[in-house]
């Protein structure tokens, strides 16, 4: 198969085409391997269990973001072409790895580290599993930073300040956590320029999220919380 990929740093660069022998069961991160092991040791990539656990290996694939290790070249093969490139909506450091710092920067913006309401030196709070808030703030405990919501997103990409998918919907987890201490700092957070009133609601993070959740539902929660903190602030 003819592989298109894109080599070059935050100064620009260019696609670079490959022959990459087909095989059996090949996932397009084999094809990335085969690569730099058999042809161009020189080609930087980034990944590291391979089974999609971890979500660093995720990619550009034929122009949408995918985890490479789970992408099995047969479903995403165009003719006999592919192109993969580094994620999109993040600096390029070199060649198919991206900078991740802009993304973990606006997640703590957006309030994503836990501040608890009691100290070491009380007791642990009980939480049912029944409870409201903690079933909500469940759907979206799977979430491994892997980026690939924050690389489908248009509103991302047209507007640099917007926080993202992840960022948002940990916020929403950490709304919805009864343990939480002061839930307000958490919409203050998310309400400002940047915030959950910029989504676009396209659904591209719901979409292509690898494990299946559902950043635009949290994004939504999101508003009407912070919609309704203002009308009670109002009256």
């Amino acid at each position: 198969m003819n592989v298109s990929v894109w080599r070059g740093n935050a100064d620009g660069g260019a696609f670079e085409t490959f022959t990459v022998p087909s095989r059996k069961s090949q996932t397009v991160l084999d094809v990335v391997s085969w690569i730099q092991q058999s042809a161009d040791p020189t080609l930087t990539y980034r990944y590291a269990c391979r089974v999609g656990m971890c979500g660093s290996c995720a990619m550009m694939v034929n122009g949408e973001p995918r985890w490479t290790c789970r992408t099995h070249v047969s479903r995403v093969l165009d003719g006999d072409r592919l192109e993969i490139a580094p994620l999109r909506n993040l600096p390029v450091i070199k060649d198919l790895a991206a900078d991740m710092d802009p993304f973990f920067d606006k997640w703590v913006k957006a309030g994503g580290a836990h501040r608890p309401s009691r100290s070491r030196d009380e007791p642990i709070q009980q939480v049912s599993p029944d409870e409201r808030g903690r079933v909500e703030a469940n759907k979206a405990i799977e979430c491994i930073n892997c980026s690939v919501c924050y690389a489908a997103c248009d509103t991302v990409a047209a507007n640099a300040d917007y926080l993202g998918p992840a960022a948002l919907q940990r916020a929403w987890t950490l709304y919805n956590d009864v343990k939480v201490e002061d839930r307000n700092a958490v919409l203050d957070a998310v309400s400002g320029t940047g915030g959950c009133m910029n989504c676009h609601t396209q659904g591209s993070c719901t979409r292509f999220c690898p494990n299946e959740l559902d950043p635009l539902s949290a994004i939504a929660g999101l508003k009407r919380a912070v919609a309704g903190s203002f009308l009670k602030r109002r009256t």
